[in-house]
């Protein structure tokens, strides 16, 4: 499938909504993929990119950066507090926040740096004991602390266990997120897109439909 063809979709799913044309930023998930496939889709004009470990963002980006103009680059995968200020210079957002120790360090990172990245909170709405992301229960007061640390959280992030039905968590990840004033939800995959996009999706994150199947290293 081609950029082109998702961004089409993206598209048909919108106007389906009835949400307004370009409500919805595709982020090419970008992560393990050859770097001759990622330029490929840059030539193409396109420019929100989105990976999910800091040490693989930082040998792939800066000169992409230097080359294409307006990147914007977004981290989508787990961040360890001592990936945290790699990751807060490289990043235009994070969409991992998902405990107060990371949040501490963003906050304490975002006044040595003098700003700070678009920040997502990750929501664990499987309460999957392998995943990362703040329990649904805890959320609320998790973003209050966010905010309290003045913070720039700008939306939600879930990943839907594999085996349920994705738009009950796309729910869920849309009521917390509108009784805590919230805009930004960064929901949907390669799968699912246009269900979290119905059920007001912000940011979908498509990776192997756009680039082809990943080749992880054994």
């Amino acid at each position: 499938m081609s950029l082109e063809e998702i961004q089409n979709r993206i598209a048909q799913a919108e106007a389906k909504a009835e949400r307004a044309a370009g409500s919805v930023t595709l982020i090419a998930v970008s992560k393990v993929q050859p770097n001759e496939r990622v330029e490929a889709v840059l030539e193409q004009g396109h420019r929100v990119f989105g990976e999910n470990r800091v040490q693989e963002a930082a040998g792939k980006w800066p000169d992409f950066k230097a080359r294409f103009e307006g990147v914007d680059l977004h981290l989508i995968g787990p961040l360890q507090t001592n990936k945290a200020r790699q990751a807060m210079e490289l990043c235009d957002t994070i969409h991992s926040v998902d405990r107060p120790k990371l949040a501490n360090t963003l906050a304490r990172l975002a006044q040595e740096l003098g700003g700070c990245p678009d920040l997502f909170v990750q929501v664990n709405t499987g309460e999957e004991e392998q995943k990362a992301g703040i329990l649904p229960a805890d959320a609320d007061a998790f973003i209050a602390q966010c905010r309290a640390l003045d913070l720039p959280i700008k939306g939600l992030m879930c990943i839907p266990p594999v085996e349920e039905e994705a738009s009950l968590h796309f729910s869920l990840l849309a009521k917390i997120a509108e009784r805590n004033d919230l805009t930004g939800l960064s929901m949907g995959m390669s799968s699912d897109f246009e269900k979290a996009i119905a059920l007001g999706a912000t940011h979908v994150r498509v990776g192997s439909a756009i680039f082809g199947a990943r080749a992880y290293e054994l």
